[in-house]
């Protein structure tokens, strides 16, 4: 089924390049999620998010080295996004201001009633007060200005073009007028380079802004789609001697230029997309990371007293990465203070309870902690009273066996030894 004026299209081309434009911006939008939100919601939702909360290792993998190991790394991106928006702005501005001295300098004046670009104004249906004529333009044509834009022609354009041509050219530019496209590309490079670190949003940003001056093209198009053809064609001829930032020129580039006279011509030409391969697996090992990085980051720390690089475990190890898998041999030791499977928040109650049974009836509870349950109270004394007695028991073999072997190396003839003998 052909669009109602764009006879020159197949029905096949239309179906899939609304497809594609669909697609495009819903990767988009993906991966400005993606990339943004993990931080974003992570701050703004502060202590609310507390997913792996009471669960320390997973298997043998202890989450708590792991947190250590990922924060730097979840901090990494938190300088990445404020690195990029400064960049973004900074880019902006810079664009701005190349475009704003590139135009300064020149004559601009409006149409004149009676002349061309009058003429062909009125014939593309651009408001004659949107139109500015430059004598030395560096571009054939274009369209700036974020809230008025406004369309900027050569002056030469009336002595290289026809009539007819000069006409479409001008429509082509209303279009990007009445879409707001200058808007729409401001905000997709300032997302561009606020997300450098994502070179496929960059890619998918270039291919919508291709898809800008299709959509520009079609508007302009109807009736007249050969015309449109040979002044792209006679435009892409003349050496431009440089181009302003931030303007978006159709047949400065060679595949968008041969796709557009294609299409205008009524060939069925396939899209060609900026984005590769390696751009993809870049963007998604940045995004799974950042991901996983801030999963593992809303893990909190056990509460306990300075340990330097390992406040989980006692491992004899200083390295995180040392320690980074707990063995079962160690989680069932005694060191390891996630054996007992207490959550992180009553390390250290647990902990105190241990070494000083007597505590809960002296201290309260602090504030934030929970109280312990029965079982992990008497988990805690038994501990205590248990680690007592071997440590009184061990004490006193200790003094038997020297006491023995001071009596041992005593002379016989010794009166103290014979009373010591005697009193044993």
């Amino acid at each position: 089924m052909q669009r109602a004026g764009y006879t020159y299209l197949t029905a096949a081309l239309v179906k899939r390049e609304r497809s594609r434009r669909r697609a495009t911006r819903g990767a988009i939008a993906t991966l400005l999620v993606l990339g943004t939100a993990p931080v974003i919601a992570h701050h703004v939702a502060g202590g609310e998010i507390n997913l792996l909360a009471g669960l320390d290792h997973v298997g043998a993998l202890c989450l708590t080295a792991l947190h250590l190991l990922l924060a730097p790394v979840h901090s990494g991106f938190h300088v990445l996004l404020l690195a990029g928006a400064g960049y973004a702005l900074w880019d902006r501005l810079r664009a701005w201001r190349r475009t704003r001295q590139a135009l300064l300098p020149l004559a601009a004046s409006r149409p004149d009633p009676g002349d061309p670009f009058w003429a062909a104004a009125a014939g593309a249906g651009l408001d004659h007060r949107r139109l500015r004529i430059v004598e030395g333009l560096p571009v054939p044509a274009l369209t700036i200005g974020l809230v008025r834009p406004l369309v900027y022609v050569g002056q030469d354009l009336a002595e290289e073009l026809t009539e007819a041509e000069l006409t479409v050219v001008l429509a082509h530019e209303g279009a990007h007028v009445a879409r707001h496209d200058p808007l729409r590309l401001f905000a997709l490079r300032l997302l561009a380079c606020a997300l450098f670190w994502l070179p496929a949003f960059r890619r998918l940003a270039d291919d919508l802004a291709d898809d800008v001056e299709i959509a520009a093209d079609d508007r302009a198009a109807p009736g007249r789609p050969l015309v449109l053809a040979t002044a792209i064609l006679a435009l892409a001829r003349r050496r431009v001697p440089q181009s302003l930032p931030g303007t978006s020129l159709g047949f400065h580039h060679r595949d968008l230029l041969e796709r557009r006279v294609r299409r205008l011509v009524g060939e069925d030409v396939a899209a060609q997309t900026h984005l590769t391969r390696g751009s993809l697996i870049e963007a998604c090992v940045a995004v799974s990371l950042l991901w996983f990085s801030t999963f593992v980051v809303v893990h909190p720390l056990p509460v306990s007293d300075s340990m330097g690089f390992r406040p989980h475990c006692e491992h004899p190890a200083g390295s995180v990465l040392a320690h980074f898998f707990c063995l079962q041999g160690e989680e069932d030791a005694a060191h390891c203070p996630h054996a007992t499977g207490r959550t992180s928040a009553a390390h250290a109650m647990a902990d105190s309870v241990a070494a000083d049974p007597l505590r809960l009836d002296r201290d309260p509870v602090p504030a934030g902690v929970a109280p312990a349950a029965p079982g992990a109270m008497l988990l805690g004394v038994g501990v205590a009273t248990r680690n007592a007695v071997i440590t009184n028991t061990t004490a006193a073999a200790a003094s038997s066996t020297v006491a023995d072997f001071r009596i041992r190396r005593a002379p016989a003839s010794s009166p103290s030894a014979g009373r010591t003998r005697r009193q044993l």
